[in-house]
């Protein structure tokens, strides 16, 4: 089973910790490096938290995937839970950059780490320290769907309980509690786009537009918008090819 997991643009969690907002500001600006180094100098869970976020920022924006920047990540977030383990950010930063890894090194190596069972993992610890959080239910919907895309609905019950029912329900959920993320409307495009771009044509297009019509409060969301806006345009141009081929790079795809 492919071990891919649909947990793309998890960049518009807030991060609630007061004393990450030296650095969270430096993020909303863009200046992600700066955010980086304030966070890691934090030395607690929630600077390790939108340090990471940092991170994962500046990889969404590289036009190739860094394995080694992803892995950068991936320590920021684990040092996050590793402080504290009851912030849900750093648990859904880590099942990202999970995600995003096990597209990079293939699916061999993928299962052969876990890494679904892994990003599932702290999915479900994410949801249970913050029940409202939006994007750890966008991330558990996308997981879901990309299971399912990955070893078929048979094979996706079978071994993880995972279908794409469940992630329909759970996508709902995040957008009963954030229904105007324009980030969120993306992942939710693009993890429906690449399981079924056909059945799924018209929620595609619903959600793309719906983050091309919002007011971006970060340098990232105005980074994902437009994004979503040339999603949309090949979309509307009927280009099969080039859709599928902007949607295997959000992704993450090498």
């Amino acid at each position: 089973m492919k071990p891919v997991l649909g947990v793309v643009f998890v960049l518009g969690v807030s991060v609630s910790a007061a004393n990450a907002g030296a650095a969270l500001q430096l993020y909303d600006q863009g200046k992600y490096e700066q955010a980086i180094a304030i966070g890691v100098g934090e030395n607690n869970a929630a600077g390790y938290a939108v340090a990471a976020r940092a991170e994962l920022a500046r990889e969404m924006m590289r036009e190739e995937p860094c394995l080694e920047c992803l892995e950068r990540a991936e320590d920021l977030a684990r040092k996050s839970i590793a402080d504290d383990p009851r912030l849900a950010e750093g648990h859904i930063y880590l099942a990202v950059t999970l995600g995003y890894e096990a597209r990079i090194i293939g699916l061999i190596p993928a299962r052969f780490k876990g890494y679904a069972e892994k990003a599932k993992t702290e999915i479900d610890a994410a949801i249970a320290n913050d029940p409202k959080n939006a994007w750890a239910w966008a991330a558990l919907g996308g997981w879901n769907i990309e299971v399912v895309h990955g070893g078929g609905k048979t094979l996706a019950q079978w071994l993880y309980g995972a279908s794409v029912r469940e992630g329909l329900e759970d996508f709902k959920k995040s957008f009963a509690i954030d229904p105007n993320n324009l980030v969120l409307h993306s992942q939710y495009a693009i993890t429906l786009a690449a399981y079924d771009r056909v059945r799924f044509h018209s929620d595609i297009e619903s959600a793309l537009a719906s983050a091309v019509a919002a007011r971006p409060k970060t340098a990232y969301e105005t980074f994902a918008q437009s994004r979503a806006r040339t999603l949309l345009a090949a979309l509307n141009d009927s280009d099969a090819a080039a859709f599928e081929n902007l949607v295997r790079h959000d992704q993450g795809y090498p």
